[in-house]
């Protein structure tokens, strides 16, 4: 008698590269056993998700893996039915535009509903820019928060600014924030207007690549040196 129960649906959550070209100093050997060995994949960004799996030679056919795209626009019961209708023992992988999947990622829905549906989760290491970030900032690593993208307004923007670095001067808590890599400049001239001189601000700009810029600077020192972001993905720190 088999008594031999079936094998787990599996999700591994792989990290992908922050900059181009950077996949052979930033990804564990264990992340490449793992791509080597899946065939299915869900993904922010098909395109994306395809070339980066080219890029680390791994001898696989791509036309031959299936990709389900996951982004913030995927309707939930969409994604749930995709994982309801695996088969037992499908090894799927979750793959982000870049960094860790489900930080501050649309792949947390996948992991969560993975969760739900008794499937295993297996997280790999990878860079992640949020705490790669916070590492090189010298700031506190014992209390942040990370908030994702602030308002587009003006008016709201400068207020969202103005009570972070409260919260970051009341509760000694780092604060963590990012912008569309195109609107860097005028966030960093926001965080300038509306911050007091002595509050400090790091700027962890195009991490792991070869024109990596992380400082940390009280504002009045950034108001003098400031740099250009644009089209950089970069992190912005208060505290």
């Amino acid at each position: 008698m088999n008594n031999q129960q079936p094998a787990a649906t599996t999700l591994y959550l792989i990290p992908t590269v922050l900059a181009e070209d950077t996949a052979p100093q930033v990804l564990s050997p264990q992340i490449l056993e793992v791509v080597g060995q899946l065939d299915h994949f869900l993904v922010e960004n098909v395109r994306t998700a395809r070339r980066f799996i080219s890029s680390l030679r791994l001898g696989k056919v791509i036309d031959e893996l299936q990709f389900f795209e996951l982004n913030k626009d995927t309707p939930e019961f969409q994604t749930y039915e995709h994982l309801r209708q695996l088969p037992a023992g499908t090894r799927v992988g979750i793959l982000s535009e870049a960094g860790c999947p489900g930080v501050a990622d649309p792949g947390a829905v996948a992991v969560g509903l993975a969760h739900q549906l008794g499937y295993k989760v297996v997280p790999l290491v990878g860079p992640s820019s949020i705490l790669l970030a916070l590492m090189a900032s010298g700031m506190s690593g014992q209390s942040f928060a990370f908030h994702g993208y602030l308002p587009i307004d003006k008016v709201q923007r400068r207020k969202a600014i103005q009570q972070l670095e409260r919260e970051a001067s009341q509760r000694h808590q780092t604060q963590l924030f990012m912008e569309t890599p195109f609107r860097n400049n005028q966030l960093l001239e926001a965080i300038l207007e509306a911050c007091l001189p002595d509050t400090r601000l790091c700027i962890a700009c195009n991490l792991t690549a070869p024109d990596e810029l992380v400082r940390t600077l009280p504002i009045r020192a950034w108001k003098q040196q400031k740099p250009d972001l644009h089209k950089k993905p970069t992190i912005f720190l208060l505290g």
